[in-house]
């Protein structure tokens, strides 16, 4: 329960390995810390090293580590170049690869690791950022702090480890995805009889029979369902309680199966444990509506008063951050069913993405029995701040689950509080149906069929394709060694900028240099509003807006005709999925998405152009929605730097007056616009995952 304990208990198992080790996750982090305050087992702390120095020490020991080829959306979330890091830095016999293998739409969201063939790890937790924590959860462990040193806040998760025939069969499970994520089947070791088992861990249970459930909806092959199936009938067959924890909470289906369930006259409490709020803005206009709809309406069905859905909120913490993260995927119902692993209750979770859980069931079993009452109250206690033995003497003198629950909760400890989410009328209008935001099925076969079949006009140009990006590459790569080591990033500061400007300034081909030093600003990627200020300060609000519009148009051109020559392929390998996101977005929205991509930017002036070029947008819908939407930015950053100059050379209580109208002209469209884009923000791309930190 919780980081402190799984990834002691992962780091301790990982030492041991000596024929296999497979890593499957969501994210994973080079350099995450397993043990922050230190291992103390002669290896080094980042996980990219220990990984390495393991696999250099032990000469027949192979580890493979296979991660989401995530979309774009989290590159601001994720570790950039981990396949570098990971793999091109690293022994040989450590092989890291970005998982790209699924139906459009879909993510790798299982979270398994397994050391040789022996034991194996299924859990909520990624090996990334942000998820170490105690189970005390306490307001500043000085420990909670990422891979640049900044705190985050508490955070919940639950993991499980086995041996024998069950982590063999997740040793099949690991070498099958390996296999369909890179086209090579993993090299087989000889086994024999490996000690993995992890020191930091007591086994609660021995000689038990421990399911595996999935899903999987295959790129080719039958679709898996497991995890749906098993949800849907521990449902139907509660009796007493149904107590769930869980990151999302948005599946129509199984709120349809709570809802049936609801309107029995005698039937289960249900508890959903689940963050107050969820993470960022795309998250809250999108899987929060989502949760807030599936709420309402289990609400309105819940005649009998049986449904809670509930947030952990740590006294400690401020009142706007005082939820304990919950990011956790457990089920227990009637102290007969347990599972835990890396499914959300969400439609992509039961029928879309890859997910892998553990399920124990008691059977008659009364250790089974007992371990599955101690977990949950294991679990409850650590929510309502008091020993598990009271939340077992609650439960049997109360007899009900949310009776229990209330008679626990006391001032100034953790409490589970039952919320409400609100959801906005005019979100809730804008914001897209279930299937889009969360698909119970692939979307957009005509894009698969796109990336699958070849057409014979392409074959030809597919070399002269690979050699344009190769030179991009060695182009680019130029130009950061000669940044870095010579006196280029001196020639291209903002003094320099401005020296340079005031010379072409003197010069009858000025209109035609400005334009061509936008287009040369572009390859070497040095912000566009950066250029527009020097414009305007050579040339004055008006030739410089105008020289600022026509040399980004032209600039956007030049990079858009880039991306297009090199072809979507190419540019997503270029710079992985996350570039793919962005790019659906734009072809699907065409000329409202530029406009409100170059008011509010996402990414770089140039990295826009080529994903846009590569994404096949119309030239006109991407021209026009270019000058639209730079165009007001253009104007007024001209105006402010314009009398921003006039204020320094003539200061008067004139020109300062006109600096502050200008200043506050840009203040308030810039605050109109985010006013409107938090009431109104545009739905994720379809076919785009929304685990944020799943």
């Amino acid at each position: 329960m919780d980081g402190q304990e799984y990834f002691s208990a992962v780091r301790s198992a990982l030492t041991k390995a000596r024929h296999s080790i497979f890593i499957l996750g969501w994210d994973i982090d080079s350099r995450t810390r397993l043990v922050p305050d230190g291992a103390n087992d002669g290896y080094p702390e980042p996980l990219c090293e220990f990984l390495n120095a393991i696999v250099a020490q032990r000469r027949g020991l192979r580890a493979y580590v296979l991660s989401w080829d995530y979309a774009m959306l989290y590159a601001l979330e994720r570790e950039w170049l981990p396949l570098y890091k990971f793999d091109w830095q690293t022994h040989r016999r450590l092989s890291f690869r970005l998982d790209d293998r699924h139906p459009v739409g879909a993510s790798h969201h299982q979270k398994v690791i397994v050391v040789d063939d022996a034991v194996a790890f299924v859990a909520g937790f990624d090996l990334t950022r942000c998820r170490w924590d105690t189970s005390a959860h306490e307001s500043r462990n000085p420990l909670r702090v990422d891979s640049a040193g900044k705190p985050y806040g508490p955070f919940h998760d639950i993991g499980a480890v086995v041996e024998g025939d069950c982590a063999r069969a997740l040793s099949e499970l690991a070498r099958d995805r390996w296999t369909r994520a890179t086209g090579r089947a993993p090299r087989r070791m000889r086994s024999g009889d490996a000690e993995a088992w992890p020191d930091t861990v007591t086994p609660i249970l021995r000689d038990v029979d421990v399911a595996i459930t999935r899903t999987d909806a295959a790129v080719t092959g039958p679709p898996v369902a497991e995890i749906r199936q098993l949800h849907l009938d521990l449902i139907a067959g509660a009796r007493d309680y149904i107590y769930a924890e869980n990151q999302y909470f948005t599946s129509r289906t199984i709120s349809s199966a709570l809802a049936t369930t609801l309107a029995s006259s005698e039937g289960p409490d249900i508890a959903v444990v689940s963050p107050q709020t969820q993470s960022g803005w795309l998250e809250m206009s999108t899987m929060g509506v989502l949760r807030a709809r599936i709420h309402r309406d289990l609400d309105a069905a819940d005649r009998h008063g049986r449904y809670r859905l509930y947030c952990p909120s740590l006294p400690w913490l401020c009142k706007e951050d005082g939820c304990l993260n919950v990011h956790s995927k457990v089920l227990i119902v009637d102290d007969e069913v347990v599972t835990v692993g890396s499914a959300n209750l969400s439609d992509r979770s039961m029928n879309l993405d890859t997910e892998c859980n553990l399920v124990l069931e008691a059977r008659g079993d009364p250790r089974i029995r007992s371990a599955i009452v101690a977990f949950r109250d294991r679990l409850l206690s650590e929510h309502l701040g008091c020993a598990p033995a009271e939340v077992e003497a609650a439960m049997a003198q109360h007899g009900r689950l949310h009776r229990a629950i209330q008679a626990l909760t006391h001032a100034g400890r953790p409490q589970l509080v039952a919320t409400s989410p609100e959801l906005d009328p005019m979100i809730d209008a804008v914001t897209p149906d279930h299937g889009v935001l969360d698909p119970e099925r692939p979307l957009d076969p005509d894009l698969i069929m796109a990336d699958v079949i070849t057409m014979p006009e392409h074959r030809s140009s597919a070399k002269s394709r690979l050699a344009a990006l190769l030179l991009l590459v060695v182009a680019i790569a130029g130009l950061a060694l000669a940044w870095r080591f010579t006196s280029l990033g001196q020639w291209l500061d903002f003094d320099a900028l401005v020296g340079y400007a005031e010379w072409i300034d003197a010069q009858p081909f000025a209109p035609i240099a400005v334009a061509l030093a936008y287009v040369l600003g572009a390859f070497l990627v040095i912000p566009v509003m950066l250029l527009i200020g020097v414009t305007a300060m050579v040339f004055g609000p008006f030739l410089g807006a105008l020289y600022s519009l026509v040399g980004a148009l032209l600039s956007a051109s030049v990079i858009y005709a880039l991306g297009r020559t090199l072809g979507r392929d190419a540019v997503r390998r270029l710079a992985g999925r996350r570039l793919n996101a962005l790019s659906r977005r734009l072809a699907r929205r065409g000329l409202l998405a530029i406009v409100l991509i170059r008011i509010v930017p996402v990414a770089p002036f140039s990295m826009i152009n080529v994903v846009a070029g590569a994404s096949h947008i119309g030239w006109r819908d991407f021209m026009l929605g270019t000058a639209i939407g730079l165009a007001p930015g253009i104007v007024l950053t001209a105006t402010f730097v314009d009398r921003a100059v006039a204020a320094m050379l003539h200061p008067s209580p004139a020109t300062f007056a006109l600096l502050g109208a200008a200043a506050a002209v840009i203040v308030g469209m810039a605050w109109f616009v985010r006013r409107k884009l938090d009431h109104t923000a545009p739905p994720a791309p379809s076919g785009v995952s929304m685990h944020h930190a799943a």
